[in-house]
């Protein structure tokens, strides 16, 4: 006993200290210029990750990826990765400036016009490439009540505080992944609602996927909520152009629909893929390289 509240009062103030950490570093980036703060945690995360674990893990599917790339070309690469993910963390935690600063140029309007008009539910899959975290930015300037889904942090006082400052973005709910959250997004697409996801990620029980000329364990379930409901399947991704600017772009992606509903599923799952690579390749500097995508 004397063990266990010893661990639950390290645990807590463990949790605490990162909780103020956190908000002493939100508090910093605040009074620095938006470009500098954003280029500071670059540069720092730039400087820093190369010497961790996960660095070689990114190095080792850059190499495979494009084996045609030299061992220096490959360096370079994971390194400007890392200043692109250093560069993430420091924005999600300004998203407010940047949207008062007019930075994000959107090209999606268009198609999310037509999404609204058409009364039909909307199910937006995204990756982790330029700074996700804006992705869905421009359902909220059109109108459409997204729904999202989030992995909960271990710290409770952080997870508290990110859910808060993103809550804004989804006007629709943004729930915790759990055991029930398949049947809550399928009765909002169902009621002809709007979810988004980030679909890039490995799914152990997934669908086993070409990506990058190697089978990825990827999620079925954007496709099948899509299929299932007579929803529209839509893809969008943020570019960074340039220091804290970027663009934003979606493209609506087909489902088949023939007798065979989980052929049908299976297909859209591999179209989402198919344009995440393509996406991937132009810009590949700007995904984020260094997670378990293939095993």
């Amino acid at each position: 006993m004397i063990d266990t509240n010893y661990r639950r009062r390290r645990r807590k103030v463990r949790y605490a200290a990162e909780y103020f950490l956190l908000r002493g570093l939100i508090g910093l980036l605040h009074l620095l210029p938006l470009d500098f703060g954003s280029w500071l945690m670059g540069t720092l995360w730039r400087l820093i990750a190369p010497r961790l674990r996960r660095h070689e893990r990114a190095i080792r599917h850059l190499a495979t990826a494009y084996p045609a790339k030299g061992a220096a070309e490959i360096e370079a690469m994971a390194r400007a990765m890392w200043m692109q993910l250093g560069r993430t963390f420091a924005e999600s935690l300004m998203v407010e400036r940047i949207i008062r600063a007019k930075r994000i140029e959107n090209k999606s309007g268009p198609l999310l016009e037509a999404m609204k008009a058409s009364g039909k539910g909307v199910v937006f899959v995204s990756l982790h490439t330029g700074n996700w975290e804006l992705v869905v930015l421009p359902t909220v300037d059109s109108g459409i009540k997204v729904a999202g889904v989030y992995q909960r942090l271990k710290n409770p006082r952080v997870d508290d505080y990110v859910s808060l400052v993103r809550r804004d973005r989804y006007p629709r709910g943004l729930f915790v992944k759990g055991a029930d959250i398949g049947r809550k997004l399928m009765r909002i697409v169902r009621e002809g609602g709007a979810i988004a996801l980030l679909a890039d990620l490995r799914d152990r029980g997934g669908l086993s996927v070409p990506f990058f000329d190697r089978p990825a364990p990827s999620t079925t379930f954007p496709a099948l909520l899509a299929r299932s409901n007579d929803a529209s399947l839509v893809a969008a991704r943020v570019i960074r152009k340039q220091g804290v600017r970027f663009l934003i772009e979606a493209e609506e992606i087909e489902i088949p629909h023939t007798g065979d509903r989980d052929a049908d599923v299976a297909e859209a799952t591999c179209s989402i893929h198919r344009l995440f690579e393509k996406w991937v390749r132009e810009y590949p500097e700007q995904w984020m390289w260094a997670h378990r995508r293939w095993g």
